[in-house]
């Protein structure tokens, strides 16, 4: 069974992060790579990818038939989505379990 795993940045817009956020994110890239690495050893990793700013984001509805896309997200949060990774295990547990034992501090 496939689980994604979202990688959330709390509290600000991506384009006015400061100095110390940004290295805070590269120490969690560090961590999650090698979070990556032991998931692969373990036969667990399937894909990564991180996302563009919030501020080339677009919002596709289909609705009645009709398919709209709006600049934005236009989600009512203090977060954005940076990125994900897909993995693969037997059950949440599992997928839990490998989370849990990495080195990332979220």
């Amino acid at each position: 069974m496939k689980y994604a795993c979202l990688v959330y940045i709390e509290g600000k817009n991506q384009d006015s992060l400061s100095e110390a956020d940004l290295d805070a994110i590269v120490a969690e890239c560090a961590a999650a790579e090698a979070w990556r690495e032991e998931l692969q050893k373990g036969g667990h990793y399937v894909f990564s990818a991180g996302l563009q700013s919030v501020t080339t984001a677009a919002t596709v509805r289909h609705r009645s038939g009709k398919v709209s896309v709006t600049d934005g997200p236009f989600a009512e949060t203090k977060e954005f989505l940076g990125g994900f990774t897909i993995i693969e295990a037997r059950d949440i547990n599992e997928a839990l379990s490998s989370f849990r034992n990495s080195r990332l501090g979220c």
